[in-house]
């Protein structure tokens, strides 16, 4: 089956595959799962499969397909503009244009909605009138992360493929395949906190890149209470301007904040975290953690990053 590049949701793949073979093809699909579940990969393998010129669907090798993959095929069309929050009416009532223009190449011609949750009333009200009475070539794959914020009149005419959470050995088979160098720590950790989503899994490990040297310094300062590795760490730091001072802030509160909760039982990535969570009980990283947040809320208030390495210093030694 051609959909097997799709990890999973097994029986979704086979209902697809059936209804394609028999030419059945829905005007609306509305693909719904959270970020990293798959739904952008099940898009270009739908799309590709109604645009390919093979009998197997889709067989990824037709120029069709290919091009579908590669985001250049004249009837596979993206609404949507990254730049703004919302997709606008103005985007949606050209594509309603644009759909009664006759397909380029293809016997179809397809609309993808990366951001359907983010249509406000006004256009899910102006798509409707294309799904009232769509062209016959006309397809509308509506992505989302969330159904409910779509209007019940724009559900109901579209057929829903809902992405299925994949099982821990295929998480860890393929998380294993494409990073190598993790620790089976790090995979469980990342597998547990992934919600059984790939795309999630992998931005969790994908996070856990080349630390600093002043963080693990932190760390190192903060695990054996040394109070001159402490003040060694942050005094050079009074020179650093506002905006990097305060993304460090962020990201050692993230790792006191993970490090609470790797001493409440729950998998974390951060080697760091799991590093404190061993030597500091509960209520010192809690009284830490604190720390940071007003350090923060200090640097955001314009307080010189001199005079917040100090208190830093003073409060953390």
């Amino acid at each position: 089956m051609a959909f097997d590049t799709l990890l999973g949701n097994d029986r979704l793949k086979q209902n697809l595959a059936e209804s394609l073979a028999k030419g059945h093809i829905s005007h609306f699909y509305l693909i719904s799962g959270p970020e990293g579940s798959g739904k952008h990969t099940l898009a270009k393998l739908l799309a590709a499969a109604i645009l390919c010129q093979e009998k197997r669907k889709p067989c990824l090798r037709c120029n069709p397909c290919r091009k579908v993959l590669e985001n250049s095929h004249p009837d596979f069309i993206t609404v949507d503009d990254p730049e703004k929050k919302t997709v606008t009416v103005d985007l949606i009532r050209q594509a309603r244009a644009d759909i009664y223009v006759q397909p380029n190449e293809s016997d179809h011609k397809i609309y993808l909605f990366p951001r359907a949750q983010d249509m406000g009333v006004p256009g899910q009200n102006a798509l409707l009138k294309i799904l009232e009475e769509p062209p016959k070539y006309g397809v509308f794959l509506l992505l989302t992360d969330n159904p409910d914020k779509l209007l019940p009149t724009v559900r109901s005419r579209c057929t829903e493929l809902k992405m299925q959470a994949l099982s821990e050995d295929i998480l860890r088979k393929q998380l294993r395949h494409d990073f190598p160098g993790a620790s089976e720590e790090d995979l469980s950790a990342a597998i547990y906190r992934s919600g059984g989503f790939l795309g999630q899994a992998k931005l969790l490990l994908e996070g856990g890149s080349e630390t600093p040297p002043q963080t693990q310094q932190l760390v190192e300062a903060l695990c054996r209470k040394d109070s001159l590795l402490l003040t060694q760490t942050l005094t050079p730091m009074e020179k650093w301007k506002r905006d990097a001072l305060l993304e460090i802030l962020k990201s050692w509160l993230e790792i006191l904040e993970n490090a609470i909760l790797s001493r409440s039982g729950i998998r974390v990535l951060s080697p760091q975290a799991r590093q404190l969570a061993q030597l500091r009980p509960a209520a010192e990283l809690h009284e830490i953690a604190l720390t940071l947040k007003k350090a923060i809320d200090y640097t955001q208030s314009n307080v010189s990053p001199a005079a917040v390495c100090g208190w830093l210093t003073w409060e953390l030694r």
